[in-house]
């Protein structure tokens, strides 16, 4: 399907899901707690974290410690429902994105793990094992996030599409030691709630396609990220039309 049916369809989708709304609270509380669930997962699952789904949801909803499991591992879940949290909250914001906000779910991201590092640009060069970008000097990267948040500000193209570019350009960017991918996920998922929509759900399972379209992107390609982004978006809508109906 072409990205311009794609969006169509989207926003077709997310005018049905709209009839839906407001949700009984019990209902969103569910829905919620659902999401930061399952995004957590993905999220971290795509970066390595061995926490199954279901360990996931003990240590986030029982607060248990998982045999066998780094403490590394059990704070990624619970920073990054912490910063699913904030994302919400700022999602509700009459605003622009502000630079301090996504400093602010990279420090949530990071605390207890690289706390050092934790809603701080790197001072350092970084590379990513198989991929060919040369990514930015560190003394380049606080003018181009600055130039990155004014883009975003201005850019006038589909919310879908924004979302997308926000993605690839934060990673693009990687302006952090470590956690870009995380952030760039939730920085999406923060403007497609801005616009209207619900997060998208990037699967473990989509890990290599994902990566492979990331690197498309660096060579200058863009539209395999883009559809990917919009696929997920659609399947995201598709799943909560479902759990409504």
């Amino acid at each position: 399907m072409a990205l311009k049916a794609l969006l169509t369809e989207i926003d077709s989708l997310k005018g049905q899901l709209e009839g839906h709304f407001p949700l009984a609270p019990q209902l969103q509380k569910d829905i919620r707690e659902d999401w930061e669930i399952t995004h957590t997962y993905h999220s971290n699952a795509i970066e390595g974290n061995t926490l199954t789904l279901g360990e996931t949801k003990a240590v986030l909803l029982d607060g248990i410690t998982i045999s066998g499991k780094s403490l590394r591992e059990h704070l990624e879940a619970v920073n990054h429902r912490e910063a699913m949290r904030l994302m919400t909250r700022l999602s509700e914001l009459d605003s622009p994105i502000k630079e301090s906000e996504i400093l602010d779910l990279h420090r949530i991201i990071q605390t207890g793990i690289q706390s050092e590092d934790a809603g701080r640009y790197r001072s350092v060069r970084v590379r990513v094992a198989g991929s060919m970008r040369i990514f930015p000097n560190p003394l380049k990267v606080p003018e181009l996030m600055s130039e990155f948040v004014e883009g975003l500000s201005s850019f006038e193209g589909h919310p879908v599409l924004k979302a997308a570019k926000a993605h690839y350009e934060l990673v693009a960017i990687h302006p952090f030691v470590d956690g870009n991918g995380r952030t760039a996920r939730l920085l999406m998922n923060l403007l497609l709630l801005k616009a209207g929509y619900i997060p998208a759900l990037l699967a473990v399972e989509e890990r290599g396609r994902y990566y492979d379209t990331l690197e498309a992107a660096n060579s200058g390609d863009r539209l395999p990220f883009e559809m990917l982004i919009a696929e997920a978006v659609k399947a995201s809508l598709l799943r909560m039309t479902e759990v409504l109906s």
